[in-house]
């Protein structure tokens, strides 16, 4: 950490900062150049509050060296991390297309949803049982009933289950249910009360990226969840806000490649979300194989017309069978499988 002093400090205000990091646990080196007196702060900083040394007298800047998150930093965990769902990898050489429907309408959608994702070779759905929805009108999911849903659906063709956890209070239906794969949804990114209890269990979680959020915010949410103990964290770029107005959120697709090099957890996207729009979906989810994404989350609806919600999005089963076939050969051009 780099604490940068104003032109006129004195050593009184010097000393003050030098003491500050003394009880700290941080040792301190002075350089005194011609306008500037520039204090390293020698320890482990991750520990310490910038607003702490901001607020000392004669202090105009601080600056951060090593990154505040630890757990899912690269420079700590040089591999790449594979996470095991039921046998299935994500992360590592394979990529994973995980289908299936915004949310969970009936049996017989949800029966005819596992069908079309088995058969267009994903190994794992989606589903939303709980929805958080932008309207209080719109509809909100079937909660419990729909888990039980679920879970019989995928069932019948051994699909490991991807479903959206919006309130602690609900952890422990989704363990009863036996939820493979929670998903912490963009909007609760940094609900650090949701993070920490995801963190105390082992399930593996998906982690959407807010829609205004940085990278660094993102990771450190993911360190909350580390820092509990569940190592077993999935990052999903899913478009963040931006002011055009032709699609839903604009796909970061570079933050891919920026992820790869900061952190060594899975990195998947979801196009469906970013783009809003079925024709949308095939282009980007080829432009995030094509920049190392890990898989992909894609919804797909057996009657897109007829979804409860989000139905612009939605593929069909056919559609999204032939898009797992264009991906094959994307994924054989960068050296993976499918």
């Amino acid at each position: 950490m780099i604490i940068i002093m104003h032109p006129q400090v004195t050593d009184a205000e010097i000393n003050g900062v030098k003491d500050k990091l003394k009880s700290l646990g941080l040792e301190s080196n002075i350089s005194r150049g011609v306008e500037r007196t520039i204090i390293g702060a020698i320890g482990d900083e991750r520990k310490i509050h910038k607003e702490s040394l901001q607020a000392l007298a004669g202090v105009e800047d601080v600056i951060r060296v090593v990154k505040p998150y630890k757990i899912v930093a690269r420079e700590w965990h040089k591999a790449d991390t594979v996470i095991n769902i039921k046998g299935i990898p994500v992360g590592g050489k394979t990529i994973q297309i995980i289908g299936g429907p915004c949310s969970v309408e009936t049996q017989a959608q949800m029966d005819l949803a596992a069908q079309g994702v088995e058969q267009a070779g994903c190994r794992l759905i989606r589903g939303g049982a709980f929805k958080p929805r932008t309207s209080p009108y719109s509809f909100q999911g079937k909660g419990v009933e729909g888990l039980k849903i679920f879970r019989q659906a995928a069932d019948k063709y051994n699909l490991p289950i991807v479903t959206e956890l919006m309130d602690v209070r609900h952890l422990d239906a989704f363990l009863e249910h036996g939820v493979d794969v929670i998903q912490i949804g963009t909007r609760n990114m940094q609900n650090f009360d949701l993070l920490k209890e995801v963190g105390k269990i082992h399930t593996p979680v998906i982690l959407k990226r807010g829609l205004c959020a940085t990278l660094s915010e993102w990771l450190m949410s993911a360190e909350y969840i580390a820092a509990g103990g569940n190592h077993n964290i999935i990052l999903c770029e899913r478009g963040v806000r931006s002011f055009e107005k032709a699609y839903r959120n604009m796909l970061d697709v570079t933050a891919i490649p920026v992820l790869k090099k900061e952190t060594h957890l899975p990195v998947i996207v979801d196009p469906s979300h970013a783009g809003g729009k079925a024709w949308l979906v095939p282009t980007l989810s080829k432009a995030a194989i094509a920049a190392g994404a890990d898989g992909l989350l894609v919804e797909m609806h057996p009657q897109p017309c007829d979804a409860w919600c989000d139905a612009d999005q939605a593929l069909t089963p056919d559609e999204l069978k032939d898009l797992v076939g264009d991906l094959r050969g994307i994924a054989q051009a960068v050296g993976r499988i499918i």
